[in-house]
């Protein structure tokens, strides 16, 4: 300590008011460093020694004796002081016991507290009379404490090392699944453009090849006499031989294509060796393992689409939710392309005037909400333009007004920007002068760093917002694959995955509830939706809240599910417009507005019902009601 420096003193206190109070009291004589956190203190007192520590006992994740301990052994000369509203009978013996050199209670005596601090930086230490059995106290209650931590550790340990195991597994099929998914996005925008319907279907079997590395693509057709299947786009030498033999096949039970548009599901052959349904192509003799999908435009199969590997078991179940969503665009495509056909034939002006309504009527919204998400970009824009140009300025002027002292590596930098703002026809010169005219206030707020970072995270918020909506389209628009399965499993796992607080998220259902019918990713979608907004709706909430609950329903066929929130609710005046597309109340924070109307309509397609309950002030509960399986669907479960 030195007469040039201000005594240094450290305060660990995790309330805010304390400190700044403490901060008040002490700023004038001492320099006061403050840390709400224990393990952030132990750092700060590593790496910026104080001369005093206060302390208060009682702190998050650790006590004060035990923060106590460890400092000593960082800062064995510096005193420590316990500042706390405790005081129970015997608790200032044992703060002394765990090498506390002071003990001061709160409230702290305005008047006399820098002093009192002062006496303890000029070497004030407190006695403890029969110090030895308080130690050996402390010491006892210390190992105890250590002993419940390394047991709760152990158990921590052992939990995550298996939900590790499952993370990872799900990572890995997560993984998949999204290379499956972008990949379909790209032939998706790749074909969907595409008006004529050869250019469409060829296009479609090249970018498929391409983005999923197939040995062959194939895209059938059905006739319009109902049976038969003919090739109209196939990959490569082989596609282009069988197209020229106008090859075909009927709508029956002896092709794999033929099975898929009479069931209208995908199917597999994972090795197209032991599959009776596979055709044997001599055109492709390679492949080793076929998916066949269906080409579906609301309920209607317009044919199919097989996809071929060199490999063996190239394709799992888990593809089917990817490609079949490539699928639908594809028969999207496919549709909008032979209606396109037939109303040329009708009337070409007319269709150019229809389609152009029909895209206006569709994206409308979109584009709406596109345009609210980049409004803010190009003021955004000119006041950081303005900014960076008052700061240039202002630096110009510095470097001229300052004698040169010395060769600098960085004048060379300076100086090519301000001949490139020479070049541009900026005069920094002007500008520096407009400057130097303002009151000191004023020009300090218009050059400010802060500000331009403002307005850059304003850009980067509202590109990273428009760019985000993608899984919350593709959703509902996967193919279903209805199965009898456990609601209260599928719940238990999707909240363990979402690793909220586990004081915060409550479930609550009796046991031996029956199975539920539906699509368990669609449904899994909706409750991760439902939980994750009710999560956000409570930020701020000192207490928050989220109860996931289960019950059956007054409709024997239907089990309720409901997710409620202690938060603020939502207003009345909005409790509709929430389920339209695009529609947020989260301004600013991220929202794309799609999550609840893609709730509703996967909700909707699995058989169900969703609604609101809320209050202003009382928060809000979203109920969903699913299907209860039927005995045979339960059956196939259980065979499955």
């Amino acid at each position: 300590m030195t007469d040039q420096s201000r005594p240094k003193i450290l305060y660990i206190e995790d309330d805010r008011e304390s400190r700044l109070l403490v901060c008040r009291l002490l700023g004038e004589r001492f320099e006061v460093i403050e840390s709400g956190d224990p393990l952030q203190g132990i750092e700060l007192a590593r790496g910026t020694p104080p001369d005093l520590v206060l302390l208060d006992l009682s702190l998050p994740n650790m006590t004060g004796r035990e923060v106590a301990t460890r400092l000593k052994s960082i800062l064995p000369e510096a005193p420590l002081v316990a500042l706390t509203s405790d005081k129970s009978p015997g608790v200032r013996e044992r703060t002394l016991a765990a090498g506390f050199d002071g003990f001061l209670t709160k409230p702290v005596n305005i008047e006399c507290f820098a002093s009192q601090i002062e006496e303890y930086l000029l070497g004030k230490r407190e006695e403890l009379p029969d110090a030895e059995a308080h130690l050996r106290e402390y010491q006892s209650e210390l190992v105890e404490h250590l002993e419940a931590k390394v047991r709760e550790l152990s158990n921590t340990a052992n939990r995550n090392y298996h939900l590790h195991k499952q993370n990872q597994e799900m990572i890995n099929i997560l993984i998949r699944r999204q290379s499956m998914l972008e990949a379909g996005a790209r032939v998706s925008h790749a074909i969907t453009s595409i008006l004529d319907l050869n250019d469409l279907l060829r296009a479609a079997v090249e970018v498929l090849c391409s983005e999923f590395d197939l040995y062959y693509s194939g895209i059938f057709l059905l006739a319009e006499d109902g049976v038969t299947l003919r090739l109209a786009a196939g990959h490569g030498p082989a596609g282009e031989a069988l197209l020229g033999e106008g090859f075909h096949l009927p709508v029956d039970r002896h092709s794999m294509t033929g099975s898929v548009t009479l069931d209208k599901k995908a199917f597999i052959a994972s090795d197209v060796g032991g599959e009776s349904s596979h055709f044997k192509n001599p055109y492709l003799p390679e492949t080793r393992s076929e998916m066949a999908l269906p080409l579906i435009f609301k309920d209607r199969v317009l044919g199919t689409l097989t996809v071929q590997s060199v490999e063996l078991n190239a394709f799992t179940e888990d593809d089917i939710t990817a490609l079949q969503a490539l699928a639908d665009q594809v028969a999207i495509a496919i549709h909008n392309a032979q209606l396109l056909r037939q109303l040329e034939q009708a009337n070409q002006e007319l269709l150019r005037s229809k389609t152009y309504e029909a895209i206006a009527t569709a994206t409308g919204e979109a584009i709406h909400w596109v345009g609210n998400k980049a409004a803010p970009v190009p003021g955004a824009a000119q006041r950081v333009r303005a900014d960076l140009l008052n700061l240039v300025a202002a630096l110009h002027q510095v470097i001229l007004a300052t004698p040169a002292g010395g060769p600098n590596p960085l004048q060379e930098v300076a100086e090519n920007v301000f001949a490139e703002a020479d070049q541009a026809g900026i005069d920094l010169a002007e500008r520096a002068a407009f400057l130097l005219e303002m009151p000191a206030k004023q020009r300090a707020a218009l050059i400010s760093l802060e500000s331009i970072l403002e307005d850059l995270q304003i850009i980067e918020g509202s590109a990273d917002t428009i760019l985000n909506i993608k899984e919350d389209l593709i959703g509902p628009a996967r193919q279903r694959k209805p199965i009898a399965f456990s609601l209260t499993d599928e719940l238990s796992r999707l909240v363990a995955a979402m690793a909220l607080p586990t004081e915060a998220v409550m479930t609550d259902w009796p046991p031996d509830l029956p199975l539920v019918y539906g699509d368990p990713r669609q449904i899994d979608q909706v409750f991760n939706n439902l939980i994750k907004n009710a999560w956000e709706a409570l930020v701020g909430n000192p207490e928050p809240r989220i109860q996931v609950s289960l019950r059956r329903d007054d409709d024997p066929g239907m089990l309720r599910a409901c997710v409620r929130d202690n938060g603020p609710g939502i207003p009345p005046e909005i409790q509709e417009r929430i389920w339209v597309s695009f529609f947020t109340t989260k301004g600013g924070r991220g929202g794309t507005g799609l999550g609840l109307s893609a709730c509703m309509e996967i909700v909707r397609q699995n058989g169900g019902k969703i609604w609101l309950e809320s209050e202003a002030g009382k928060g809000a509960a979203f109920y969903v009601l699913i299907p209860i399986g039927n005995e045979t669907q339960i059956e196939e479960a259980e065979r499955s």
